[in-house]
Order: structure tokens, then C-alpha cells, then sequence
């Protein structure tokens, strides 16, 4: 299995509101998904937290497409503009720092205009364990 098979298939909460990885390569990698009704918030525009789950599959992407176990364990993100309902919201995450042990990345969520949403940086932690696949995509 590929790391985006794997990681589209057992992150289940990023499953759940339909985020999904698009693309992977080494130190880069593409979350999507469009904006439904169950993404909004009270006031009408999509959640942050949806944002922050589409911001933090491709990280994970990122941060474990060099085979080695690795978890975020800081991240932080701020909103610059809503999503809307019917938006494609796509999270782009690139790999700023490759430390053996603390990869730092920068993650910029879009709408299908090219218009900036969100920007994230992200700071992970590799374990001692391999993450075994047999390709990227």
C-alpha cells in the first residue's frame, strides 16, 4: 500500500468529514475537499477545525513520507479568510526543516480561486519505528 492509501484509509477522523490526501511527495503533499452543509459553522461559514483537519493530513503526509513514525506535536494555525459553502478547500503542506528527529513544516490552505484561507506551521516528533509502504503514491 501507498503512504496516501495508508494514511487516507486509516486516518478515520480526517475520512469522516471527507478530507482526503490528493498528493505526496517527498516533503510535499495535498489535502482536499469541498465544503458541505455538515462543515459550517453557526455563522454560516466553514469550521476552522475542518480547516485545521485538512492542515494536518498533509502534514502527516509530509512529515512521514520519510518511512520513520512521525506525530505532530505542535502546530499552529491562523484563519485569514472563511470557506463558504461549495468551496474546494485544498491544504498544501511543505517540509521547511528535515531534522532527523523535529521536521518543521508550512502547510496553506487555498479555495479553488487560489485565495488564502488559512496558513499553519507545524512541528513533529520521529519516533524510533519505522513506518513501512511501498511507495509515495
Amino acid at each position: 500500500m501507498t503512504l496516501l492509501e495508508t494514511l487516507n484509509a486509516n486516518d478515520h477522523f480526517a475520512h469522516s468529514i471527507g478530507a482526503q490526501l490528493t498528493e505526496v511527495r517527498e516533503g510535499y503533499a495535498k489535502a482536499e475537499l469541498t465544503v458541505e452543509e455538515q462543515h459550517l459553522n453557526a455563522a454560516g461559514v466553514c469550521q476552522g477545525g475542518v480547516m485545521y483537519t485538512l492542515s494536518d493530513l498533509a502534514f502527516a503526509g509530509v512529515a512521514n513520507c520519510h518511512g520513520t513514525l512521525t506525530l505532530g506535536i505542535n502546530n499552529t494555525i491562523t484563519f485569514l479568510k472563511s470557506g463558504q459553502l461549495g468551496d474546494r478547500i485544498i491544504a498544501e503542506c511543505t517540509e521547511l526543516h528535515d531534522h532527523h528527529k523535529l521536521p518543521y513544516c508550512d502547510i496553506r490552505v487555498t479555495n479553488q480561486k487560489g485565495e488564502l484561507l488559512a496558513v499553519m506551521t507545524g512541528l513533529a516528533y520521529r519516533l524510533k519505528q519505522d513506518y513501512p509502504f511501498e511507495a509515495l503514491m
